[in-house]
C-alpha cells in the first residue's frame, strides 16, 4: 500500500515490515530459461536489499537514514516515493511530498530550461498556473540567467543540477525527502541549498535525510535510523547512531574502555593491522628511497577506536609504525591533513615540535604517535604520512604515504579557517 492513507494525523511517514528482493542471474539466457521452464526451475539467486525494516517518522520532525554502501538506504528512499514497490510490507504517507533523489531524472534534453520547469511541475502534479506562481522563485534560485531559454542538453552539469534542485525544492510539500541532493553545485549554491533546508525545517515540515555527511546528519536530525545489510541495526540520537555507525565502518562490535589497551605490547592482533581497520585509498602514492618503511598507522577516537570519522573538539591520535632498513641520524616523522582539492589543512612533524629522535640501526621499529585536539571544521579531508630527513644535508624522503586514508570530521557548528593541532609526541 502507498500513497495518502488514512492514518494517525501525528505521523507522516509508517514504514511497515518493508522487504525488498531482487531476482539475480548469472547470465541474460537465465531469466528466458526460467520463463520457459515448464517444471518451473530456478534459474536466480535472491538478493535482500531490505528486510522487514519498520519505522515511523512524526509530522516535524527531521529524521536521517545512514549506513554503509550497499546498506539500503536509496532502496528505501525509493520505495517511500513510490519509485519502487516494495516484494512485502506497507507505506504509509500522509502529505504531499517532494523527493530529491535523482536530480533532473524527468528532463528532456530537447527541452529549454523554462520548458522543463513546466513539465516537472506536471509531473509533480502542479497545474500550469501553480507553477506560474512559484516560476520566479524558481528561477532565482536556479540563477542561470538567460540560459533557462536554452536547451538543457547545452548545460553544464553544474547549471543542470541548479535547476534540478531548484525546480524540486521551490514547491510547498509537508514532506521533504533528500537522497545526497545537498551537495551539488559549487560551494556557494551548496550554501543556498542548506539555508533552503534549514527553512524547511523551521517552518515544521517533515525531512527524512540521507548523507554520507555525518556533519549534517549530526546538525539537522531529531533522530537517525541506522540501517545495515538491508536491515533497521537500531535508531535513536544522532550521536547515539553515529557512534554505532563508526562501529559498523571497522568491523567493530566490542568498545575497548580506552586506548591503552588496543596499544599495549599484549595486543598483538591489533598491533599488527591497525590499518586494515581503515578505509583505506584504494589508489597508494607510496614513494621514497627504502631507508625507512612505514608499515602500519591508525587514526584513533577518544574512545580508542581505531575509526575514519572523528568528532570536532575530541582528542585523537594518529599513530605510526616505523622499520629502519638502515642507520639513520634524526629522522623526522610527519603527518599531514589535505582538504579533497589538495590544500594542506594541518599537521606537524617531530622537527616542527622540537622532539629530540636521536639515531636509529637497521632493524629498529618506531611507532610514533601524534596527540591532538579535533578543532578542524566539519568535511572530509585526507591524510598523509611521512619518514624524512637529511643526509649529507640534503632532504631526503625515506618513506612517504601520500593521501593514504580518509577523515570525516564531524561537526555540529563550523566557523571559518583553519586551526593549529597543538600536537604532543611521543616516541617509544
Amino acid at each position: 500500500m502507498f500513497g495518502e492513507v488514512r492514518m494517525d494525523n501525528n505521523y507522516s511517514i509508517r514504514v511497515n515490515n518493508v522487504t525488498k528482493i531482487y531476482r539475480l542471474y548469472d547470465k541474460p539466457i537465465d531469466r528466458l530459461k526460467e520463463a520457459l521452464s515448464i517444471t518451473r526451475r530456478s534459474c536466480h539467486r535472491e538478493y535482500y536489499a531490505l528486510r522487514g525494516v519498520s519505522f515511523d517518522v512524526k509530522k516535524g520532525e527531521t529524521v536521517g537514514l545512514i549506513g554503509v554502501n550497499g546498506a539500503g538506504k536509496s532502496t528505501m528512499l525509493k520505495i517511500i516515493t513510490g519509485v519502487l514497490t516494495p516484494s512485502s510490507g506497507t507505506v504509509e504517507i500522509n502529505g504531499r511530498v517532494s523527493a530529491l533523489l535523482e536530480l533532473g531524472a524527468g528532463f528532456n534534453n530537447e527541452y529549454t530550461g523554462l520548458e522543463n520547469i513546466y513539465l516537472n511541475g506536471t509531473m509533480m502534479g502542479y497545474t500550469r498556473a501553480e507553477v506560474d506562481e512559484r516560476l520566479d522563485d524558481i528561477l532565482s534560485f536556479a540563477d542561470i540567467g538567460d540560459f533557462i531559454h536554452q536547451p538543457v542538453k547545452t548545460y553544464s552539469s553544474g547549471m543542470f543540477v541548479r535547476l534540478a534542485f531548484a525546480v524540486a525544492i521551490n514547491i510547498d510539500p509537508e514532506i521533504l525527502i533528500v537522497d545526497e541532493a545537498l551537495s551539488v553545485g559549487d560551494v556557494f549554491f551548496q550554501s543556498k541549498c542548506y539555508r533552503k533546508f534549514e527553512e524547511f525545517k523551521e517552518q515544521g515540515k517533515t525531512i527524512l535525510f540521507v548523507s554520507h555527511s555525518l556533519s549534517s546528519i549530526n546538525k539537522y536530525c531529531d533522530r537517525v535510523i541506522l540501517l545495515n545489510k538491508g536491515q533497521k541495526q537500531a535508531e535513536g540520537s544522532a550521536p547515539e547512531m553515529i557512534d554505532l555507525f563508526k562501529k559498523i565502518l571497522v568491523n567493530q562490535d566490542a568498545e575497548p574502555e580506552d586506548d591503552a589497551d588496543i596499544f599495549s605490547d599484549e595486543s598483538e592482533e591489533i598491533s599488527e593491522g591497525w590499518k586494515s581497520k581503515l578505509q583505506l585509498n584504494p589508489v597508494q602514492n607510496s614513494y621514497g628511497d627504502g631507508r625507512a618503511e612505514i608499515v602500519d598507522f591508525a587514526i584513533v577516537d577518544s574512545k580508542g577506536r581505531i575509526v575514519n570519522a572523528l568528532e570536532k573538539g575530541s582528542h585523537f591520535k594518529i599513530k605510526m609504525r616505523v622499520r629502519f632498513n638502515q642507520h639513520i641520524e634524526e629522522p623526522i616523522f610527519a603527518f599531514t591533513i589535505v582538504n579533497l582539492q589538495g590544500t594542506d589543512v594541518s599537521g606537524t612533524n617531530t622537527m616542527y615540535e622540537k622532539v629530540n629522535v636521536g639515531s636509529v640501526e637497521k632493524g629498529d621499529v618506531k611507532t610514533v604517535t601524534f596527540e591532538q585536539r579535533m578543532d578542524m571544521q566539519g568535511g572530509d579531508y585526507l591524510l598523509s604520512l611521512g619518514c624524512t630527513g637529511y643526509s649529507d644535508g640534503e632532504f631526503t624522503v625515506y618513506h612517504r604515504l601520500y593521501e593514504v586514508c580518509s577523515i570525516n570530521v564531524i561537526s555540529d557548528k563550523n566557523t571559518v579557517g583553519f586551526y593549529d593541532m597543538n600536537s604532543k609526541i611521543d616516541i617509544e
